[in-house]
């Protein structure tokens, strides 16, 4: 608990940027464009800077002093030297490394068709507020979080009246709440459970993982194992979806805070994240660095706004998916140690149509396995492992938000590791969450984006 820490304040002017030429990037290419200020660029630098950024922004033809920068030639050795040790720290972005087809930011996908497998659609549970993460418990309960602070119990086919009681008060404001509910591996034996959501007050909050007993009505014993650092002033991208990995880690999605994407390029915080804990919340010893001064939790940096994790025990794979800004959604192979490259490459634009970057790949970056543009607005994820849907065996399951025609339930269609296809169900449906049931049926998760009661559970399986 850091109720003593700051929120986040904007980013301030560059005047110096030593060798942490990743952050200087990102802080031009995303803050300055993001938020729509006129400042000069020239005025934001040094000569020093100026020289330290000339090889990366050159391809981009923004500083028009690039080709003939009598600072930039005088300091070239500095350059060299400084672009050597920023591009030797692990999950860095190598200096002057920018690149790929910046064309692809605007150039629109053809809308994936309407898939073939007829369903049957079950409705478990309706009349919730924007219902955000399902679990199902051994005895063949089901609870589902609602955004607005509501732990709900679905058991034998019902929704159960009243709430878990004992859940802790979360901050409900804008798109915090409640996020994403989670059992133990072992919580059969021990009754514990998890639970994201955002914490603190809108001066100062931050995504926090809390984990109690559930004795099957309340939750007691409630103890925060882990919240994001530091804390922010926004009510935006707190990321939050949990899942266990393989090795029986317990990992988390952290977003990039809203107005504060470049922090998703600070290693000193916990923005922009996966972040990989034991069950209790310490941190395990096998954690990749980030090199000096970075924080021990993060297992993978570079990402948005990531609210789909799922571990793929048939691949070993730990999937997630991600918002991107105005196009440039995607879905990533989560790996130890690894740089998603956001803000300082991504396949969309601005809401407002400027470039957060000019370019959609970086060196240093692993690239998306595959992105959207335009966006679909991606959430809750799943791998459909099953018998009930044989053909659907091994493919992504990914729920979408778009207020257009990807607002669907989307099949990416996998071949091994890779997408080959894609096809969209439940047309029209908001969908915050996708799990695979013990049964082999998929569950889905509705809602309304402006929170009107009408969300609902539905069960989906093959139409005979």
């Amino acid at each position: 608990m850091r109720e003593g820490d700051a929120p986040v304040k904007s980013a301030p002017p560059l005047r110096d940027v030593g060798i942490d030429a990743p952050r200087a990037i990102v802080q031009l290419l995303g803050y300055r464009f993001q938020t729509g200020q006129r400042t000069p660029i020239m005025a934001l630098f040094t000569a020093k800077s100026l020289a330290f950024l000339s090889a990366g922004l050159c391809a981009a033809a923004m500083l028009s002093a690039c080709s003939n920068s009598e600072d930039a030639e005088a300091s070239n050795d500095a350059v060299e030297d400084a672009s050597a040790a920023a591009g030797a720290l692990p999950g860095a972005l190598v200096p002057g490394g920018g690149g790929g087809d910046p064309a692809l930011q605007e150039t629109m996908q053809e809308i994936a068709p309407e898939g073939e497998t007829a369903l049957s659609v079950e409705t478990l549970a309706e009349g919730l507020v924007n219902p955000w993460g399902l679990a199902f418990l051994p005895n063949g309960d089901m609870l589902v979080t609602e955004r607005e602070g509501r732990i709900r119990i679905i058991r034998e086919g019902a929704l159960v009246d009243d709430p878990v009681a004992g859940a802790p008060e979360p901050l409900v404001w804008n798109q915090g709440g409640y996020f994403d509910v989670l059992p133990h591996p072992d919580f059969a034996e021990n009754n514990i459970l998890y639970l994201s959501y955002a914490h603190g007050t809108r001066e100062g909050n931050a995504t926090r993982v809390v984990r109690g007993v559930f004795d099957g009505a309340t939750l007691s014993d409630v103890e925060t194992i882990y919240e994001v650092t530091p804390l922010k002033d926004t009510g935006h991208h707190f990321g939050g979806r949990m899942a266990w990995g393989g090795d029986g880690r317990l990992y988390l999605t952290t977003g990039d805070g809203g107005r504060y994407q470049e922090r998703a390029q600070d290693m000193a915080t916990s923005f922009g994240a996966v972040v990989r804990l034991n069950e209790d919340g310490s941190l395990p010893a096998d954690n990749p660095t980030f090199g000096p001064g970075s924080l021990p939790e993060l297992y993978s940096k570079g990402h948005r706004n990531p609210q789909g994790l799922v571990y793929d025990a048939g691949r070993g794979v730990l999937w997630s998916n991600e918002h991107g800004p105005r196009g440039g959604d995607e879905i990533n192979d989560v790996q130890a140690g690894a740089n998603y490259g956001w803000p300082a490459a991504t396949y969309g634009i601005n809401y407002n149509g400027s470039k957060v970057t000019p370019f959609t790949e970086f060196e240093g970056a692993r690239q998306p396995v595959k992105y959207w543009t335009p966006s679909i607005a991606p959430s809750g994820m799943a791998v459909y492992r099953g018998d009930m849907f044989a053909a659907w065996e091994g493919d992504l399951l990914v729920g979408a938000m778009a207020d257009h025609s990807s607002q669907a339930l989307h099949r990416v269609i996998m071949d091994a590791n890779l997408p080959i296809g894609e096809e969209r169900y439940l047309v029209g449906e908001r969908i915050r969450d996708v799990r695979v049931g013990p049964d082999g049926a998929v569950y889905v998760t509705t809602e309304d984006r402006g929170g009107a009661p009408v969300g609902k559970v539905l069960r989906l399986t093959p139409r005979n």
